[in-house]
């Protein structure tokens, strides 16, 4: 779990990385003057939604392969410039921009769809070259089910939507701390 004030750093983090690419700055973070909880290997997405709440750029990585401070950093920039769902983002609407992190949890292997709890989980459905995730905030916020919620992972990986029956699909499934502005 990760205090206040490390997530108000998170926060710090992921928006003055952004304004610095706005800036025409390459984005910085010294991880020596953080506590060690935000250094410590971790995957994370940042999600940006615009002042009516749509969506604005979401992307991070599942696998602690980077310290936490530097995935946010990562991830905050991609989202703002690099979403290909996305025109990147204009200094205009940083101000409006509202940013929320997922830091990722371990993920495991489901064997039994009953151990999804939606809200709790995030999903990864994977078959062949495939695969598709969605944060686990992404399912309470359509309202879904648990089917609704695999059929939805199924075509955000291209796959048909009740591919997650079948027994080439891989499906995990993780938690997420998440919290925002």
């Amino acid at each position: 779990m990760l205090t206040p004030t490390h997530r108000t750093q998170l926060l710090s983090i992921a928006r003055t990385s952004i304004e610095a690419v706005l800036n025409g700055a390459r984005p910085q973070v010294d991880a020596s003057s953080l506590d060690l909880e935000l250094t410590r290997p971790s995957g994370a997405f940042v999600s940006l939604h615009a002042q009516d709440g749509d969506l604005r750029g979401c992307i991070g990585s599942i696998q602690p392969v980077a310290p936490l401070c530097q995935a946010v950093m990562g991830s905050a920039v991609s989202a703002a410039f690099r979403d290909p769902r996305f025109y990147p983002l204009r200094q205009e609407e940083l101000p409006n921009v509202h940013i929320e992190i997922s830091v990722m949890g371990p993920i495991l292997v489901v064997q039994a769809i009953e151990e999804i709890e939606v809200g709790r989980d995030g999903l990864i459905i994977s078959r062949g070259r495939n695969a598709g995730l969605l944060l686990p905030q992404v399912a309470t916020d359509y309202g879904w089910d648990r089917e609704s919620f695999l059929r939805q992972t199924c075509v955000k990986a291209g796959l048909p939507p009740d591919s997650w029956r079948s027994p080439e699909c891989r499906i995990e499934r993780f938690s997420a701390e998440v919290f925002g502005e």
